[in-house]
């Protein structure tokens, strides 16, 4: 029997490759339903009970922990999805429900699910929440971190110490404050769709650029963005006219 499963994530196209994912790797779910945000996932919470639901933490201007406290109670297995860390490792450090690292890593998302797949007691579910609610605490005073990982080494990241990334194929490469530079086996797409939100443009097919790091324009070669490490990056044509109004309203 597979288990039935919502997807509750404010981005179209994340909700999309998730659910992607689950039906090529992951025959044991069944996605019986989707939601963006707070209203639209308790009332499919409510419709459709679900046994597994995939919950992005942040979902738009609150979090998926404003959706749970106002559930009366919780009676389905949840497996966190997240991009930053200060939240996916308080989760784990403090044991809590399964989480996912965007972008997901299949191989981690078939472990989440099967471990999700062993039963688990509703008071144990309700009791783990219960201590995110009091172990996790969004800081907005603290910097948002992303983790970044390599073939070796895996790493903490404040968005704002990355100046721009570009890609090679299937890999990604970040550019940081301090002259530090990790690459990772994972497309520009990915990051692009993460990191947008958050003040970074997608100049070209092959760069995404933090507009704090930006420093001037030049015309040449049909377009030129000059970021304050002095580094060169390309603007597509198609996206020059959008990229010259973005940074006249900076």
């Amino acid at each position: 029997m597979q288990i039935r499963t919502l997807i509750i994530d404010d981005y179209k196209s994340l909700r999309e490759s998730l659910k992607h994912l689950l039906n090529e790797f992951c025959p044991s779910v069944l996605v019986v339903g989707e939601a963006e945000g707070i209203d639209d996932g308790i009332e499919q919470i409510t419709n459709l009970n679900p046994e597994l639901v995939f919950l992005d933490v942040k979902l738009g201007n609150a979090t998926s922990f404003d959706l749970l406290s106002k559930l009366v109670t919780i009676d389905f297995k949840i497996i966190f999805v997240t991009a930053f860390d200060e939240y996916a490792l308080r989760a784990f450090k403090f044991n809590a429900i399964n989480y996912l690292l965007k972008p997901i890593d299949t191989d981690e998302l078939i472990d989440a699910v099967q471990r999700a797949s062993v039963t688990i007691e509703k008071e144990q579910i309700s009791d783990r929440v219960r201590h995110m609610f009091e172990n996790i605490s969004a800081d907005k005073s603290h910097p948002k971190k992303i983790v970044l990982k390599t073939a070796e080494q895996i790493h903490s990241v404040n968005v704002h110490d990355i100046i721009r990334c570009e890609s090679d194929k299937n890999y990604t490469s970040f550019y940081l404050t301090g002259n530090k530079k990790i690459v990772v086996s994972i497309t520009l797409k990915e990051y692009d769709d993460l990191l947008t939100p958050c003040g970074f443009y997608r100049t070209h097919q092959s760069h995404l650029i933090n507009l704090d790091y930006f420093d001037y324009f030049v015309k040449k070669d049909g377009g030129m963005a000059i970021m304050k490490d002095k580094a060169q990056v390309p603007i597509s044509s198609r996206k020059k006219d959008e990229f010259l109004k973005i940074i006249h309203a900076l």
